[in-house]
């Protein structure tokens, strides 16, 4: 079995250990799980990189990700509205305007 450290690469923090089980739930949001079944949320993460000789697991938080899954998950399906696009547009100005 291959166990996990799990890192945050925005300040390359360590968010948990022991990781056995990664994915994702119908919400966006990473789940982890350890050696003994228990598991954590991260929000709006994406996974980076997964190293099997490091044994480390990089994830990149941002308010931005979970949204976008949801949008790219939508249009994949076909199913994807202008509200989603409108809530990411006025998400990325918000961003614009404090740059």
């Amino acid at each position: 079995m291959c166990e996990f450290k799990v890192i945050r690469q925005n300040d390359n923090t360590q968010i948990a250990e022991e990781i056995l089980v990664l994915s994702y739930n119908d919400d966006n949001n990473l789940l982890v799980k350890d050696i003994l079944g228990i598991g954590m949320q991260i929000d709006s993460a994406l996974i980076m990189d997964v190293n099997t000789l490091t044994q480390k697991c990089m994830v990149f938080e941002h308010p931005l990700v979970k949204d976008f899954m949801g949008f790219m998950k939508d249009l994949a399906n076909h199913s994807a509205s202008k509200e989603q696009i409108n809530a990411l547009i006025k998400h990325l100005e918000t961003i614009r305007s404090s740059l």
